[in-house]
């Protein structure tokens, strides 16, 4: 190859780049890796959505195979290290170049990058380790959740490979529109309709909340798009700190 560049082999450099160099930057799949993530959304009540609720959701997902204990081979054997890349899951060439030698690090074709080869699959996973489930999961939603909003459980997901930490499980809601009320935040609207007379005569209504029906002085001569303010009658705050407040 060339000569050195202050103390430096041009071969040494093409080396770091492009296999093995800076510690190794190569994603190693032979080792533990956590499962993966799973994504859902559930629809829920104006209500659910308040006061929090318990749910339950059905998630498919891919678990750790009870027959082989996860480790794809047939029970009484066991998997071999792949004899191509040592069980390094990589293979390293070298070629040859007239500025030096060039080193490429690559997933090994024998054995998928795995490290391990299974001459005897399990015959329930197949040599996958790992086998697909239909799981019913309960969990709690929080009062004063918002649309949009997001639960995580932490493990829930699908089961991690080689001992792994399992995925977690994310749950987006979703808020069904309420027949009367309008949610800003943590505060509750809601348009009630009075008739002339009412209006200027005053009366006492009945208003509804999420508490159930209210009475309500209406004071004479009260104009059209007139707001009245009802007290800690709105959505409680996460962490069940104090409500907000409903608008009429």
């Amino acid at each position: 190859g060339f000569g050195g560049f202050g103390g430096f082999d041009v071969g040494d450099i093409f080396e770091s780049f492009f296999g093995g160099g800076f510690g190794g930057t190569q994603t190693r799949r032979n080792g533990p890796q956590k499962g993966r993530d799973i994504r859902q959304d559930m629809n829920i009540t104006f209500e659910e959505a308040a006061f929090g609720c318990e749910k339950e959701v059905s998630v498919g997902r891919l678990e750790k195979c009870d027959t082989c204990d996860g480790s794809g081979a047939k029970k009484g054997t066991s998997p071999l290290t792949c004899a191509t890349c040592k069980g390094s899951g990589q293979v390293r060439h070298v070629q040859r170049t007239p500025i030096g030698n060039i080193a490429n690090v690559v997933t090994c074709s024998s054995c998928g990058g795995k490290g391990q080869t299974i001459p005897n699959p399990c015959d329930e996973c197949h040599g996958n380790g790992r086998v697909s489930k239909q799981r019913k999961i309960k969990f709690n939603i929080p009062g004063g959740i918002d649309n949009g909003q997001t639960i995580s459980l932490r493990g829930e997901g699908e089961s991690g490979i080689k001992g792994g930490p399992a995925g977690d499980l994310y749950i987006t809601v979703h808020l069904l529109k309420h027949k009367l009320f309008e949610r800003r935040g943590f505060d509750v609207m809601f348009e009630m309709p009075i008739t002339f007379v009412q209006a200027a005569l005053g009366a006492k209504v009945n208003v509804p909340t999420l508490d159930g029906i209210v009475e309500h002085n209406i004071p004479e001569g009260t104009q059209t798009n007139s707001v009245f303010k009802f007290k800690g009658k709105g959505i409680p705050h996460l962490r069940g700190r104090g409500r907000g407040d409903q608008f009429v």
